[in-house]
């Protein structure tokens, strides 16, 4: 295992979402012990570690990011002894192990909880968010939840509203508490002390809210008026981002420096400032990274691209980011960009080249590297509350987050031998099976492109330099030795780069001397020649 306590900057961590990864007893969910079965696919490719979504105790409303008891693995994943041996073989295998830690909200099952709804002077009674209504029975202000409606749930036992950001069974934690903060960072030790090697901390903006319970103001957007989710029209400067999740986030790292070789990326999902916040969250003795759903979302244009990693090492000099294209929350990227792509493999392989050519640390999604795109599910067929909630407009999660296919043969994409697995295994995604990829493939090419960046510097930490290349053609030096070009459309273009270089990886490209032709996608991956020097 690489001790080096700077292993993170400039790594790759491949998220695994443990209920579709791979069905160790046949019960159509996915488990801990299937997942260790499958960790040499994860090493094969090349990456620095697995991030696994939440496997602790959980009713389950959200899908594990509802916790009962966050010292516990729920049995529908194993047992802590399973764990355990996860851990171990992941390390064997040289991949560092983070885990998801959803601080921000419990279940409304968790044992604090419940205490705390019984009475207004119990030991718990304020460890989560309570207030009085209004005169006239109302919520206490007009916060809204993501998944709709107000974020205030009424409780009958207390005469009062709790607060919850997400579902009615996500109450949020009072973090104003300091022994709510003792209490999850103490969480956070267990798990160090089993030698995990750092946290995913979901929703890392939205520990606190504002004391006064002030009213968000409109969003000023001009689309958020049409969005769908009601939320979407509010500006959220009141119900988190608030100041003093700086103090809990040195809190956080400070026991982190406890350890040797441990790190925490933060999900900083914001709509109005999530760069600055990124800059501002990673800055000094916070977070080591900060996710970013800047590039999970429709935009695929060499402008987007620059502006988002200038803006943030402009801000942030000292800060660090990790860049995705996908995740378990958003609609896979092959798909959400398909109008730009010529077809899905050279599309799929143009995003491995283009995200792994990033200054950065890198998050990908199990099953990008076969060049998945979501299922087409039924509303019968849904089990997130988002898709619930807002169908048909916006269709959920669940797409996204269908099972792992391994064996294009076997039923179930051989994730399972159950006759019904959680969410279905379609033949879309079944044709994509690991066991299809073979030579040119999708997955041959993600080995590659990690091949090269883990084995030179300058693609994992060295600085960026981009090119003033036209639309849609983004170009970028990295460090000394690099040059990445990339046509971010389906048609041919041809541009000129500024000096000669030597190709490493290609598609649909041909670079003669200074003169680069580029296909519909077409990319190269160079190394910069060495500039002679002429004697005077």
């Amino acid at each position: 295992m690489n001790s080096d306590n700077a292993w993170w900057r400039g790594s790759v961590t491949y998220q695994i979402y443990p209920r579709s990864f791979m069905d160790s007893d046949g019960d159509g969910v996915g488990d801990l012990n299937g997942i260790a079965s499958r960790l040499d696919h994860v090493a094969s490719l090349g990456v620095d570690a697995i991030w696994l979504s939440p496997v602790f105790m959980s009713p389950m409303a959200d899908m594990g990011y509802d916790v009962s008891d966050y010292t516990a693995i729920d049995p529908s994943f194993g047992t802590m002894a399973d764990f355990d041996a996860l851990v171990a073989r992941a390390h064997e295998l040289g991949l560092k192990v983070i885990i998801d830690q959803v601080l921000s909200h419990s279940s409304d099952q968790h044992p604090f909880f419940t205490e705390s709804r019984t009475s207004r002077d119990n030991d718990k009674a304020d460890w989560y968010v309570w207030a009085d209504p209004k005169p006239d029975g109302t919520a206490p202000n007009n916060w809204l939840a993501i998944f709709g409606g107000t974020a205030w749930e009424w409780d009958a036992s207390r005469r009062q509203y709790y607060f919850h950001n997400f579902l009615k069974e996500q109450p949020d934690w009072n973090f104003h508490n300091p022994d709510v903060q003792d209490y999850l960072l103490d969480c956070m030790r267990f798990w160090l002390d089993r030698g995990v090697d750092g946290f995913r901390l979901d929703t890392a903006n939205f520990y606190f809210h504002d004391k006064l319970l002030r009213d968000n103001p409109a969003n000023p957007q001009p689309w958020a008026q049409d969005a769908i989710r009601p939320f979407e029209m509010q500006y959220t400067l009141f119900s988190k981002n608030q100041p003093e999740n700086i103090a809990f986030l040195e809190r956080m790292r400070a026991l982190l420096d406890e350890y040797d070789a441990r790190t925490m990326v933060g999900e900083i999902g914001d709509g109005h400032h999530s760069i600055e916040l990124m800059g501002e969250y990673t800055s000094g003795k916070r977070l080591h990274m900060a996710y970013s759903f800047e590039m999970l979302g429709p935009d695929f244009s060499p402008e987007h691209f620059r502006s988002r990693i200038e803006n943030f090492f402009e801000g942030a000099p000292n800060g660090w980011p990790c860049w995705a294209f996908s995740n378990h929350d958003m609609e896979r990227h092959v798909g959400r960009w398909s109008a730009h792509g010529t077809d899905q493999d050279a599309l799929a392989k143009q995003a491995a080249a283009l995200l792994f050519g990033f200054e950065g640390s890198i998050c990908m999604y199990q099953g990008e590297e076969l060049g998945q795109i979501d299922t087409v599910l039924t509303f019968d067929e849904l089990t997130d509350p988002e898709g619930i909630n807002f169908w048909p407009e916006k269709k959920g999660r669940d797409g996204c987050r269908t099972p792992m296919v391994w064996d294009a043969d076997a039923p179930n994409g051989g994730f399972s031998v159950a006759n019904k697995t959680w969410l279905p295994v379609k033949q879309p995604q079944q044709d994509r099976a690991v066991s299809a990829q073979g030579k040119n493939s999708v997955l041959e090419f993600y080995r590659d492109m990690l091949a090269l960046r883990q084995s030179e510097d300058d693609l994992k930490t060295g600085k960026t330099g981009f090119l003033d290349l036209p639309d849609p053609v983004l170009g970028f030096t990295r460090g000394d030795g690099f040059v990445c070009v990339y046509n971010l459309s389906p048609k041919p273009v041809n541009v000129t780069l500024p000096e000669s270089a030597e190709i490493c990886l290609v598609q649909k490209a041909k670079l003669t001397g200074k003169k680069l032709e580029l296909g519909g996608n077409g990319f190269i991956v160079a190394k910069r020649k060495p500039r002679v020097t002429q004697k005077p």
